[in-house]
């Protein structure tokens, strides 16, 4: 085989492109769901924590330094962004269990489907000469 035909072998296979759409479909799931947390899981979570924004909200540590930033000398301190960790926790968290969702629904339409489709000849012959050899 040619090195072009191996490779059309291998793009085009049936998994391949199953694994190409779970991509797609998983990027859009995560999209939303981060527009979901952002817009309306960290804004509660913000005003019960009264903090006005939670990525904002940090714990300073250390002594002020002087630091210069475009020529102007300014007093800066080393921050622990806790906020911001609060956020990917949460992100992970709620994502997390959104894919654990949609692959137990995955699972139980897999099964239905599989229960559904009826036996082949094979299966359907071999279950006779099965039943037939445990008459005798």
């Amino acid at each position: 085989m040619s090195f072009i035909s191996d490779f059309k072998e291998f793009a085009f296979k049936g998994n391949l492109i199953d694994m190409a759409v779970g991509l797609v479909m998983g990027t859009a799931v995560a999209a939303m769901v981060k527009s979901f947390i952002d817009h309306i899981i960290m804004p509660l979570v913000a005003s019960i924590v009264k903090v006005g924004d939670m990525s904002g909200w940090t714990i300073p540590i250390g002594t002020e330094i002087e630091k210069e930033v475009d020529g102007v000398t300014k007093m800066v301190q080393a921050e622990i962004g806790v906020g911001s960790f609060i956020q990917e926790v949460i992100n992970f968290s709620i994502l997390a269990f959104v894919i654990f969702i949609a692959l137990k629904v995955a699972s139980r339409w897999m099964k239905k489907a599989e229960e559904e489709t009826p036996p082949s000849d094979e299966v359907v012959l071999l279950t006779e000469i099965r039943d037939s050899l445990a008459k005798r």
